[in-house]
C-alpha cells in the first residue's frame, strides 16, 4: 500500500511538472529603439503607433503579426519611458512658472517660461 501511495505521489508531481512545462513559453525580448532625447522619442512613439494602427487595422492577427506587435512595443516602452520622464520635469518646470505667476516674479516667469516652451515645442508646436 505504501508503494501504491509513493507511485500515486510521483505520479501526480510529474503531472502537474509536465503540465507547468507545456504552458511556459519562450518569449523572446528585445531592446527596441532607443530614445536618447525627447524629439527622437516622440518620432520613435508617432512611427511605431503608426506600424501598430496597420497591424491592427488589418482584423485578424497572425502569428507573425502577433510577433511583430511584441517587436514593436519594446520600442513603444522605450519612447514611453523616455516621454514620462521628460514631462514629469516639464510639470514641475510649469509648476514653478505657475508660482511665480501669482508673486509677480517676472525673472522666474520670464527663465522657467522659456524652459517649459521649449520643451514643450518638442512635443506640440
Amino acid at each position: 500500500m505504501r508503494s501504491f501511495m509513493q507511485l500515486s505521489a510521483l505520479s501526480l508531481a510529474l503531472l502537474f511538472s509536465a503540465a507547468g512545462l507545456a504552458s511556459e513559453r519562450v518569449v523572446d525580448h528585445y531592446k527596441g529603439k532607443p530614445a536618447a532625447s525627447l524629439p527622437e522619442a516622440v518620432a520613435n512613439f508617432s512611427e511605431y503607433n503608426a506600424k501598430l494602427e496597420a497591424i491592427l487595422a488589418q482584423g485578424s492577427l497572425s502569428a507573425a503579426d502577433l510577433h511583430s506587435i511584441h517587436e514593436l512595443t519594446y520600442t513603444l516602452e522605450n519612447a514611453l519611458k523616455r516621454i514620462n520622464q521628460d514631462f514629469a520635469a516639464l510639470g514641475e518646470t510649469l509648476e514653478q512658472v505657475h508660482v511665480a505667476s501669482e508673486t509677480a516674479d517676472n525673472a522666474t516667469v520670464q527663465q522657467q517660461g522659456q524652459a517649459y516652451l521649449q520643451t514643450a515645442r518638442q512635443v506640440i508646436r
